[in-house]
């Protein structure tokens, strides 16, 4: 028998275990939850002053940071001041990345960013190339405090009319914080989100503005303030711009339409349009209400779903496929039907490679959306389509609007949609590299070109 000297290692040792850029954004979003839920469960976390369900704080935990805002306990009245603090801090660090916020601390503390840390951080920001990176993410972090502290002075002051300033203080940084992350955490009380401000113009105007802020992307944001600088704007923010504005006024003007003799009835013109706007912008991954989802018509709740799978833009606090994911297919088919062999927007041909991918992404999720939703139905023997359907997609696109599903889930239920959020937050093809591949190799092979019988 031979026994190993203090100079001889097992071969497992000396191999260094090096993950990608996707997995350790997959690990970091993973135990930041995980961390979050230990913390959530505690009982200084709840009202009650008692331990929580594992499984409930993993789920609100999950909710929180993947921005999404389905709960399964009632925000405001279940958890404590220190437990609503938690879920705050875990929406603001979902909302920015992880990767964000540990540049922060880095500035902070003075230290130099790596060029692993930068990898990680352009994966976290959906970011095609790693210059300017930490310039980026210093804006990232300015922009967002600003903007949040802003709205939350505006919300603080009008619902200081309703009651006591402390309280309307901390409701206008939650719900500001909250509406910027595109999270729509609220803590009003029993599940009813902000139906009780349905023709208030401050607060509708004041979330909704921070809602389309949040979910346009940071990068469009950065662009936007350099313009006069610049005098021109990157294609990516013409075409996220473009593709936001055309799906907020149709989805304003169609949920008008459709619930006019509905739960529109008995508003006041202006409050007609600020409803349907409020529930179009919404609808894109915020998860706030000021209507009554559960009792909208059926074709409008089937609206919203494809006006949430869609979700937000790339690099956003927003889930969903991605708004120029959508415009980019749009684009593809249209110049497939004029005869184009190339897809072009504002005079710039989009790479063949751009559009598999897009492809891609609208496959993984509707096979995703797809086996959930069929799950679902199955574990929870439940028949209506349309409901778990509705709750499906407003998991995976991080959006939080619910018709009532969500508090009922049993515990395969709930890690089902756990799974949907998270999945939904890192994006199925983050995922998929984190899952299948070490490192992503350029294929060197080409065999023979074919064709095949298509349509």
């Amino acid at each position: 028998m031979q026994l190993l000297g203090n100079s001889e290692k097992p071969s497992y040792m000396k191999n260094k275990i090096n993950f990608t850029p996707p997995q350790l954004l997959v690990m970091g979003f993973a135990l930041t939850i995980l961390l979050g839920a230990a913390f959530l469960s505690m009982p200084f976390s709840s009202a009650s002053g008692q331990y929580t369900e594992f499984t409930t704080a993993l789920f609100t935990s999950t909710s929180a940071v993947c921005v999404t805002g389905l709960v399964v306990v009632d925000t405001g009245t279940y958890w404590s001041h220190a437990g609503q603090f938690i879920i705050l801090l875990l929406i603001q660090i979902g909302g920015l990345g992880f990767m964000t916020m540990a540049t922060f601390i880095y500035l902070l503390m003075g230290k130099k960013i790596g060029l692993r840390n930068r990898l990680i951080l352009q994966e976290s920001l959906n970011q095609n190339s790693l210059q300017g990176i930490v310039r980026l993410s210093k804006y990232v972090l300015i922009t967002t405090f600003l903007l949040e502290m802003f709205f939350a002075a505006i919300l603080s002051v009008r619902w200081g009319m309703d009651m006591g300033y402390p309280r309307a203080i901390w409701f206008g940084i939650f719900h500001s914080i909250s509406a910027f992350n595109n999270a729509g955490f609220d803590l009003f009380g029993g599940f009813r989100s902000i139906t009780g401000y349905v023709g208030d113009t401050v607060v509708n105007l004041s979330i909704a503005t921070l809602i389309i802020l949040g979910g346009i992307g940071f990068s469009v944001i950065i662009d936007l303030l350099n313009y006069r600088k610049r005098k021109a704007l990157f294609t990516h923010t013409k075409l996220a711009l473009c593709t936001t504005a055309v799906l907020l006024a149709a989805g304003t003007l169609l949920i008008f339409l459709f619930e006019l003799d509905n739960m529109l009835r008995g508003l006041c013109p202006w409050g007609k349009f600020l409803a349907s706007f409020f529930q179009s912008v919404t609808s894109r991954t915020a998860g706030y209400n000021t209507l009554d989802i559960a009792h909208l018509h059926s074709y409008t709740q089937f609206l919203i779903v494809i006006l949430m799978f869609i979700g937000a833009s790339p690099g956003s606090t927003g889930g969903g496929i991605k708004t120029t994911t959508f415009s980019l297919l749009a684009l593809a088919v249209l110049s497939l039907v004029r005869g184009k062999v190339f897809t072009q927007v504002f005079k710039r041909t989009i790479t063949q490679d751009q559009v598999i991918k897009a492809l891609a992404v609208l496959m993984l999720a509707i096979i995703l959306v797809v086996t959930v939703s069929i799950a679902l139905m199955v574990v929870e023997n439940q028949e209506n389509f349309l409901l778990v359907l509705f709750e499906t997609v407003s998991a995976f696109g991080t959006v939080g609007l619910s018709m009532g599903l969500t508090p009922e889930l049993s515990h395969a239920g709930r890690l089902l949609i756990i799974m949907t959020m998270f999945l939904g937050r890192v994006g199925t093809i983050t995922a998929v590299f984190a899952l299948t591949q070490r490192t992503r190799k350029t294929q060197r092979i080409k065999y023979p070109e074919d064709k095949i019988l298509i349509g």
